[in-house]
């Protein structure tokens, strides 16, 4: 048997473990001929299932998840019809929930399967020409081929036994990271999560992921994404990873934390941990209580917030937040509120996503009588509550979109911080402004946003021009633009005595000068002749002399 595999991605970033941990459960049998075909959901899907097509496969497999169903479906359907004797089988966490309605609306799907795959897919393959025997299948959604739906379950492999994903020839190492998942499952209940209430969690001994982890270091990866839920649900088994990290200081792990579960130990450990080695998602989701009860997340939202606190004020690694419209009870004025919360503690970034109600989720089993309105296609937004309209949830999707493009982008942030923690008013009046010139929804050029924000600046907050203008000089854009209009760049003779705040002042670099009349201050910024690099390599500020702001 031919066996396909379609590894169907969102992006080319983007690498499916599914395969190698299928694969690396099964010994090379001589009866089974594997294959792979990788693809994004921008690829044409004609084009993708002509290639399919072109292998000859006897069965093509693949995992499904929200962003990738449609254009996977597309692909598939094509590749049926004109392979009509080509079994299909699918998994991934599309499948958690009820599956008959999606077998009856795509009759060329022959199976798919609810839960973990490793060792039901490779039972399954044994007998997948014997109808009669995938009774016996753990996590197996059919329907036979006298119409009847079949449901059995759903699988539960025994992690600790598997072998690891980095053992199967189809481990896809030319990718910028590489995922590594240590347990599964999670402690907490949210009601949105599809591993809400998988309990108990299932964890690997730390020798075992010591050694997986000397094997990604040795094929060269230096990015490694744990797929933990939440890293420090254990606070001791966090602690013991946290002393393996230490030994792999060429290694970046980006880990998912609850900011609410740091006890002392723990976060000795995190502030001693090597400058650029840890990358932490901190679940927050709402700073509302009453929201995070109606979603049955446990944990004590000043208990997270006070643990935010903490890991933003650590300079040896970078914490982003996370918030979630459309929650029960979350209103648009509450996200704004806590959006501008989480800036004033400093995250490195904010991300505000919209809920999508996942197949298998309690939200989702419960919707109709939460009044949660939401799509019934992927990615399953949520649409409305009693709480947030249609019309405000598309508010707080455009919030999301600018702090995205000025937030989270280092260039601006610090100028945007300031503006959303000293101005109340800011993100609002700034989302107004982008939406009603029909920027909002473009892609934005880095330099772009820095002449829109100061534009913006210069007619409704003037006082904050000059930190502007400061943040566009250190982005190394051109000075002959408007945000540094009020640069000098030439005669610009150092002063007797300045406060040098980056780099070693030189009598070959370029000099340009900004004066701030509020706050009397110059702030000078030294440039290489020599080289095109366009950021400035030297910057001081001193105070300025009264004759200073006379001369323009």
């Amino acid at each position: 048997m031919k066996i396909l595999w379609l590894d169907l991605n969102s992006s080319y970033a983007h690498s499916s473990l599914a395969l190698p941990a299928i694969h690396a459960q099964m010994r090379e049998n001589p009866a089974h001929e594997w294959d792979v075909v990788s693809a994004t959901v921008n690829e044409n899907p004609g084009t993708v299932a002509e290639t399919v097509c072109g292998r000859k496969p006897d069965l093509v497999a693949a995992t499904c998840w929200l962003f990738t169903h449609e254009t996977l479906i597309h692909v598939l359907c094509r590749t049926k019809a004109m392979l009509p004797n080509c079994m299909i089988a699918l998994g991934g966490p599309e499948f958690l929930g009820d599956n008959e309605n999606f077998l009856r609306r795509n009759p060329f799907v022959n199976a798919v399967f609810r839960g973990e795959g490793e060792e039901s897919f490779p039972q399954w393959l044994e007998v997948c020409r014997k109808e009669s025997a995938w009774q016996n299948i753990q996590g197996l959604c059919y329907i036979d081929s006298k119409g009847n739906y079949h449901d059995n379950g759903k699988a539960a492999a025994t992690f600790n036994r598997l072998a690891f994903p980095e053992e199967s020839r189809f481990f896809n190492w030319g990718k910028p990271f590489v995922q590594l998942e240590t347990a599964r499952g999670c402690f907490n209940t949210c009601a949105f999560c599809a591993s809400g209430g998988e309990k108990p969690v299932r964890s690997l001994p730390v020798e075992s992921i010591r050694a997986r982890i000397e094997t990604i270091r040795r094929h060269g990866i230096r990015d490694v994404r744990l797929l933990d839920r939440t890293f420090n649900y254990n606070a001791q088994r966090a602690g013991e990873l946290l002393d393996l990290f230490r030994e792999f200081p060429d290694i970046r792990f980006h880990i998912e934390v609850h900011p609410a579960l740091l006890p002392t130990e723990l976060r000795e450990k995190l502030a001693a941990a090597p400058k650029g080695t840890l990358h932490l998602e901190a679940g927050i989701q709402s700073l509302r209580k009453e929201v995070l009860a109606a979603c049955r997340r446990a944990g004590n939202p000043d208990d997270a917030l006070e643990g935010l606190r903490f890991l933003c004020s650590l300079d040896n690694l970078e914490t982003h937040a996370d918030l979630i419209a459309g929650l029960p009870l979350y209103s648009l004025e509450q996200i704004f509120d806590d959006v501008r919360t989480l800036a004033s503690y400093g995250a490195g970034e904010i991300q505000l996503e919209s809920l999508k109600l996942l197949p298998g989720t309690e939200m989702r089993r419960t919707a109709e009588e939460s009044g949660i309105l939401y799509s019934p296609l992927p990615p399953y937004e949520v649409l409305g509550t009693k709480d947030i309209t249609p019309s405000e949830l598309q508010t707080a999707r455009r919030l999301s979109r600018l702090v995205d493009g000025f937030y989270n982008a280092k260039a601006w942030q610090g100028i945007t911080r300031r503006l959303t923690v000293e101005r109340e008013d800011f993100l609002q009046r700034f989302l107004d402004h982008l939406t009603q010139t029909n920027v909002i929804d473009q892609p934005l050029a880095l330099e772009r946003r820095g002449l829109i924000l100061y534009d913006f600046c210069k007619r409704h907050y003037p006082s904050y021009c000059t930190a502007v203008t400061l943040a566009w000089i250190e982005a190394g854009m051109s000075l002959k633009k408007a945000p540094a209009e009020r640069v000098r760049t030439k005669h610009a003779v150092p002063p007797a005595a300045w406060d040098v705040r980056f780099g070693t002042y030189k009598e070959t670099l370029r000099l340009c000068r900004l004066e701030d009349p509020e706050s009397g201050l110059s702030y000078w910024y030294g440039f290489e002749t020599e080289s095109q690099r366009a950021t400035p390599t030297f910057k001081a500020v001193s105070t300025c002399a009264l004759s200073d702001f006379s001369i323009r």
